[in-house]
C-alpha cells in the first residue's frame, strides 16, 4: 500500500475583462510554463511523495530558496511539523478555503527523508511569503 504525502494547490488564474486577447509568443510562454509548474518529489524507498502544483513556486525554488543542505533535516522537519500543525488548522476551521484547499498528511513519527522535508519546507516558506501569512511558531523567511 502506497501512503502519500500530497496536497495539490491551484492558484486562482485572474482572467480580465478586456475585448481582445493577446497571443504573442511571450504571453504564450508565460501561460505554458504555467500550466507546467508542478513540482513532484518522492522518496520511492518510504513510498511518500509530495505533488505541489502551484504556479510561481517552481521558478520561486529556484530563484530565491535555499540550496539543498543548507538546513538540516531536523531542522526542516521541526518547522514542518509546526505548520503542518498550523496548516490543518486552518483546513478544518474554514477559514481561508482559497488558500486552504486541502490538509496535509504529515506524521511526525515517520522518517520522510531529506528531500521531501525540502520540499514540504519550501513550499510552506513560499506559501507563507507570498500570502504574507503566517502558520504559527517560527516565521517563514529564506
Amino acid at each position: 500500500m502506497k501512503n502519500f504525502i500530497s496536497f495539490i494547490l491551484i492558484a486562482l488564474v485572474i482572467i480580465s475583462c478586456s475585448t481582445t486577447k493577446n497571443t504573442s509568443p511571450k504571453n504564450q510562454e508565460m501561460a505554458n510554463s504555467t500550466q507546467n509548474d508542478t513540482v513532484r518529489i518522492a522518496n520511492d524507498e518510504l513510498q511518500y511523495e509530495v505533488i505541489i502544483i502551484d504556479p510561481g513556486f517552481n521558478s520561486w525554488l529556484i530563484s530565491r530558496a535555499q540550496p539543498r543542505n543548507f538546513y538540516t533535516q531536523s531542522y526542516m522537519e521541526t518547522r514542518n511539523r509546526m505548520w503542518v500543525t498550523n496548516w490543518n488548522i486552518n483546513v478544518n476551521s474554514g477559514r481561508n478555503r482559497n488558500l486552504f484547499e486541502m490538509t496535509i498528511n504529515y506524521d511526525n513519527h515517520i522518517d520522510y527523508g531529506y528531500e521531501v522535508n525540502y520540499m514540504l519546507f519550501n513550499y510552506l516558506t513560499y506559501f507563507q511569503i507570498t500570502n504574507n501569512i503566517q502558520l504559527g511558531g517560527f516565521p517563514a523567511r529564506i
